[in-house]
């Protein structure tokens, strides 16, 4: 039984001589073992081996019956004190991993009582090496081909890891193990796809996949736990002619970076994503802004570079049924009134139909029945900071606009033309 932590092995002496200890634990590596007899050859009792950079053969601490108590109650935040009665000292641990350390006291505890530990293999009390004593890595970057790592693995403690011109064509799978992962830097690389199981890295708050070659943009990503986590994502010169209408549930993103890009359009849920406050897509091949990316409250927004169509908001794209089809009817009701609904309820192309669906310059929901048109935007209404979205100096951009009835449409056109007169 092994236990990687911070020790600092306290004397009860100390204060009798009027000394005071450091104060400062050390990083060890901790074993219970039974400890062999040198003549019969058969292992005896029980003890704890402590293993430090300086101390690498290690102290050792009988446990039989040698225990006077253990302090565990701040064991679910990897601390706990084991205190010898012979010799007198507190044995402080800190910085353990919970689930390691609740194993360690219980092998402890059995072993103070003499019992045997039973599932748990007591490890052999032998000098440790230097590796196993290194405080857990927690960042890593690897810049060149020849340092990528081929047979050994990526440290499980890393927190932020950069890999970049390596030519990697794929996310290694080894990457997505580090749990603790925080960071992930995958710039100037030849990805062209994301995996499915992106999702694993349950900690992520970082992704960079700036200049690679991506083609699409999985769903799957969305919908993972990345969407709880994930507050900045970089995917500036790459290949994406698209992102998913799954896109908006990412809604822990702060800055999103999609410049030198394919994109012809942005998400048209855009607008869900109520805390990012930079937004960067210039060079795509956007014509118009989505009606969504009115709710977007930005502290900068850069959109240069893209041909935006001019706006023809006398020009509609008339798509409106009069009557109201009973299916536009009852599906605006479900999303004014907020109804539950589910493929177990309703037709799983309804629901679809549903995530999608259009706000109406009123506020209210419309889906294939609708008045569509384009007007411009100026983007200091959205954000603080505008970069130009031409080089004549503009700061406005065409908005897609659409109207659930005529009558909203009218009023649109008078609140319209009274301002063009003033």
């Amino acid at each position: 039984m092994k236990l990687q932590c911070e020790v600092e092995v306290i004397s009860r002496m100390l204060p009798t001589f009027g000394m005071r200890n450091r104060g400062k634990g050390a990083r060890a590596v901790l074993s219970v073992g039974r400890q062999e007899d040198k003549r019969s050859g058969q292992a005896g009792a029980v003890y704890l081996m402590i293993c430090t950079l300086k101390d690498k053969a290690g102290s050792r601490y009988k446990l039989q019956e040698n225990i006077d108590q253990l302090f565990t109650r701040f064991v679910q935040e990897g601390k706990a004190t084991v205190r010898l009665k012979e010799p007198a000292v507190d044995i402080c641990l800190s910085k353990a991993d919970v689930c390691s350390l609740k194993n360690f006291i219980s092998t402890v505890g059995l072993a103070n009582k003499g019992k045997d530990p039973g599932s748990i293999s007591l490890s052999r009390l032998t000098p440790v090496k230097t590796s196993e004593i290194e405080k857990p890595r927690a960042k890593m970057f690897i810049t060149c081909k020849k340092d990528y790592p081929i047979t050994k693995s990526f440290p499980y403690s890393l927190e932020h890891l950069q890999v970049s011109y390596c030519k990697l064509a794929r996310v290694d799978m080894r990457m997505l193990c580090l749990k603790k992962l925080q960071k992930l830097d995958l710039s100037n690389n030849h990805i062209k796809k994301l995996p499915q199981t992106i999702g694993d890295l349950m900690c992520l708050q970082e992704l960079t996949l700036h200049n690679n070659f991506l083609e699409s943009f999985e769903v799957a990503f969305c919908n993972s736990t990345l969407r709880n986590t994930l507050k900045s994502l970089d995917l500036s010169q790459n290949k994406l002619k698209a992102l998913p209408v799954q896109f908006g549930q990412l809604k822990e993103l702060i800055n999103l970076k999609l410049d030198d890009n394919e994109l012809v359009q942005l998400p048209f849920t855009i607008g869900l994503l109520s805390k990012l406050r930079f937004l960067s897509a210039t060079k795509n091949k956007i014509q118009c802004l989505p009606s969504s990316f009115r709710s977007l409250v930005l502290e900068k927004v850069d959109l240069f570079g893209n041909p935006f169509v001019k706006a023809t908001p006398m020009v509609p794209d008339i798509q409106l049924k009069i009557p109201l089809p009973l299916l536009e009817c009852a599906s605006r009701a479900t999303i004014h009134y907020r109804i539950p609904y589910g493929p177990h309820l309703i037709p799983a192309t309804v629901c679809q139909d549903l995530s999608v669906a259009k706000t109406c310059d009123c506020g209210r929901p419309c889906l294939s029945s609708f008045i569509q048109t384009v007007v411009l935007m100026n983007l200091h209404q959205v954000s603080q900071t505008v970069v130009l979205v031409d080089t004549m100096g503009g700061t406005e951009a065409p908005v897609i606009c659409y109207f659930c009835s005529l009558t909203c449409y009218s009023e649109f056109l008078d609140k319209h033309l009274q301002s063009a007169r003033i």
